[in-house]
């Protein structure tokens, strides 16, 4: 499960450096706290850290419950899927919001799959 514990610090790490970036984009564009809206690339930065702390909503969960039913070896895989497709969606979303799909995509479906497979091992195992 240390596998699991590495993935996860990892994951909290990226939030934690896009929430930097926010800050940074503030003093950048001038946007005096508590306004979230401002210049065009700030309120961008700032939807990628809202997005991702959504997205952890779902995936932290589900990286464990997954991890713990079926295998922390092919959580970690998937978690480190997550993270590289954050880290696409906030470049994509920076450039352009329009071109985010491949991105969102890329850290919505390991959770999913998770979230699928671990019902699915969880039902067998009550019958």
């Amino acid at each position: 499960m240390e596998i699991l514990a590495i993935v996860t610090i990892l994951a909290l790490g990226q939030f934690v450096y896009f929430s930097i970036q926010v800050g940074s984009y503030r003093g950048q564009y001038d946007v005096k706290g508590p306004a979230v809206t401002g210049a065009p690339e700030f309120e961008r930065m700032f939807r990628v850290q809202q997005n991702t702390m959504e997205q952890l909503v779902v995936f932290l969960p589900t990286l464990w419950i997954f991890g713990h039913l079926v295998t922390p070896t092919y959580a970690a895989g998937f978690g480190l899927v997550y993270i590289a497709g954050r880290f696409i969606y906030r470049s994509e979303y920076l450039k352009d919001p329009a071109s985010r799909s491949p991105g969102f995509m890329i850290s919505f479906l390991p959770s999913a799959i998770m979230l699928v497979w671990s019902l699915v091992v969880a039902m067998r195992m009550l019958f």
